[in-house]
């Protein structure tokens, strides 16, 4: 069976040329969808044998389904740009048994790095993500960030890609940052409200949960860390929603 490699990609000069030699030992095409990267991306990647489309950027979901579009195949491999496939998971693939089974849409487990530390703990794993896909009957949800893989029935294997998410916290602090903003935005598109506990009771409760429930504790300073991260992400994106709400109520009492 033939595979698509699909990646969506802007200024991702430092990740792209690796993940596309790692989708070839997988796929026999790889396209990338790339948001006019102002580095390298682009050159790297035709370098490689990709694909590439120019596309502003649409939103996670809606970059990816634009990107099917491009692809020959009816087995989608969608990866991003700084995840690669961990040995267990190319073996899953080339095995060929998702052949043989009624499921078209298949997650599997994130491992991810910071730097060249795996964190797994404080929640952090199993992190599953579906990547592997039939496009005739599965494909990715219209959400601006972090999108779902829809199909007519899913499974999750206990197979691994490698996810070289952030190199230092600075960056993962600013990239999280972002998400609680487009989060905020894609709430209050659809029409989600709250009041001023919202914040503050998110984010307790996910400090709580992966400094507690998920054990971080046990992982000293790092675990300490994360835990604050994942509760302080989780708060700004209520108090960023608020903010919306309020600028919202302004406009319409100007009107």
């Amino acid at each position: 069976m033939k595979i698509s490699g699909l990646v969506i990609t802007y200024n991702e000069e430092k990740n792209i040329g690796k993940c596309i030699d790692a989708l070839f030992r997988i796929c026999d095409e790889v396209i990338v969808v790339d948001s006019f990267s102002k580095d390298n991306t682009v050159k790297i990647a035709e370098e490689k044998g990709a694909k590439v489309i120019l596309q502003c950027f649409l939103g996670d979901g809606p970059q990816r389904i634009h990107g099917l579009s491009y692809c020959k195949n009816d087995w989608i491999l969608n990866l991003d740009a700084d995840e690669i496939l961990a040995e267990d998971a190319e073996k899953f693939i080339l095995s060929g048994k998702y052949e043989n089974q009624d499921y078209d849409v298949y997650a599997f487990c994130l491992y991810n790095y910071l730097g060249d530390k795996l964190i797994n703990f404080a929640g952090w794993y199993p992190d599953k993500t579906s990547r592997f896909f039939n496009k005739q009957t599965a494909s990715p949800s219209k959400d601006f960030v972090h999108q779902k893989v829809s199909g007519n029935k899913k499974t999750c294997v206990k197979v691994h890609i490698n996810h070289y998410a952030w190199e230092n916290l600075d960056q993962f602090i600013a990239k999280k940052n972002l998400y609680s903003t487009w989060h905020a935005q894609q709430l209050f598109d659809r029409n989600k409200r709250v009041n001023s506990f919202k914040p503050v009771l998110n984010g307790t409760v996910s400090f709580f949960r992966c400094y507690f429930f998920k054990k971080g504790f046990l992982n000293g300073l790092d675990g300490l860390t994360f835990s604050m991260i994942q509760g302080a992400s989780s708060y700004m994106k209520y108090a960023k929603l608020l903010k919306l709400q309020e600028k919202h109520k302004k406009i319409k009492g100007i009107e």
